[in-house]
């Protein structure tokens, strides 16, 4: 077995890892439905089986408004049972089991959320594309309320800790960011005003997780382009953070309806993406895919700990415990940001690659993963269910010459 800091465990909050390896909360699609299924559990309990400290079920939305995808998780009571199942599972396996939690706010469609799409302002999103109604202040307490009942639910379901998804884009992100929060009222303007949607989320979960739930929040270290929120406000929300009690902080970047690739880095596979998508319902989004592409999600280089210098100047700023999440595919640079000062480490390519790869990685086995970077699993996971390229048969011979130009060019 190989000693390393690695496999030591880790405090976060209330609950003990027995290591510092956390499944990240990349969205699998596999909740059809919107309800748990047979491969959402299998997936995770193999992750738990293959050595993480903890695994992450991915953007659970508190209710139907804040939906994306149909193969996404919606926190209601019918849900509770076959959640329960999953974190037994996974508590049976020795790891312990996390869910996050979120609201997508304008990034949806009528046809998914069921009404016109929420934001921190109104307007038009391409994303879907749809016109997007301003959340009313009188609306934002219910609002507030789902997402404390949404930890009563994960609670309840046998979870360890939640994640609240306060990054990326979406709804508490939006709120956040000046590129998306327009308001003149008291939750617009300032960064003191856009951050006060955050801080109600976070008191209300904070309360529903009493001394049971660990609570992490993920959030942006820079939303990733001129008009969003850049380190310096970012580094504030931090340490509101920290003053409002949460027990880690998730470190990322990016925004998915104007820089998607800033979160993930390399190239989005667009054959791929395209491929998967049904023309009857995208043939708009297929033909400007192909036409502009490359315009409307531009290639991020990647690196392995894409995200680390950025990460440790928000190690200097707070003293809670902080999550590294971005790349991480080797023992060594696993290693390098623990001794950096964070305590913990999040992955998901290397584990969508190959789901023992932490035993593996403890045992000696493996130093390095061999998942590559191709991306297949990202521009495949908006349409079906999130698999690694090569445990797919018989792709189309498009999608693999996509997937080996890809990998040749970010291989480690």
């Amino acid at each position: 077995m190989i000693d390393s800091k690695i496999f030591t465990p880790v405090q976060i909050g209330p609950v003990t890892l027995r290591n510092r390896v956390i499944r990240s909360a990349a969205f699998e699609n596999m909740a059809y439905g919107n309800s748990p299924s047979q491969d959402l559990f299998d997936y995770h309990v193999a992750v738990a089986r293959g050595g993480v400290g903890m695994t992450t079920l991915a953007y659970a939305s508190v209710n139907r408004s804040g939906l994306s995808f149909d193969g996404q998780l919606w926190m209601r009571e019918e849900i509770v049972p076959a959640l329960k199942k999953i974190t037994d599972a996974v508590h049976a396996q020795g790891a312990k089991a996390s869910i996050q939690l979120g609201h997508c706010g304008n990034m949806t469609h009528r046809a998914t959320c069921g009404c016109t799409p929420v934001g921190a302002s109104g307007g038009f999103n391409m994303y879907s594309p749809t016109f997007v109604r301003k959340l009313r202040e009188d609306e934002i307490p219910a609002l507030v309320e789902d997402f404390g009942h949404a930890v009563e639910l994960a609670w309840q379901a046998g979870f360890d800790c939640v994640e609240i998804h306060a990054g990326h884009g979406y709804l508490i992100s939006q709120f956040l960011s000046p590129y998306t929060n327009h308001r003149h009222d008291r939750f617009g303007g300032s960064l003191e005003n856009r951050m006060r949607f955050m801080q109600m989320v976070i008191r209300r979960v904070m309360e529903a997780a009493g001394d049971d739930l660990g609570v992490l929040v993920k959030m942006n270290m820079h939303d990733g382009f001129r008009r969003g929120m850049q380190r310096e406000e970012c580094l504030e929300v931090a340490r509101e953070l920290e003053r409002l009690g949460v027990h880690a902080l998730v470190l990322s970047a990016g925004f998915v309806s104007k820089a998607p690739m800033e979160v993930m880095r390399g190239a989005m596979p667009l054959r791929t993406l395209g491929w998967y998508m049904d023309m009857r319902k995208f043939w708009w989004l297929k033909a400007m895919l192909r036409l502009c592409g490359r315009i409307l999600i531009p290639t991020v280089p990647y690196s392995e700990g894409y995200f680390l210098e950025d990460a440790k100047a928000f190690r200097a700023a707070v003293k809670l415990p902080l999550v590294y999440v971005g790349g991480l595919v080797s023992r060594e640079k696993m290693e390098e940001v623990l001794d950096a000062g964070f305590e913990g480490l999040q992955m998901a390519r290397a584990l969508i690659h190959d789901t023992d790869f932490i035993n593996k990685l403890h045992s000696g086995e493996l130093s390095c993963s061999s998942c590559h970077h191709s991306n297949y699993c990202i521009g495949r996971m908006y349409t079906l269910e999130m698999k690694c390229n090569h445990c797919v048969e018989g792709l189309p011979k498009p999608l693999r010459r996509e997937i080996d130009k890809a990998e040749a060019r970010w291989s480690h």
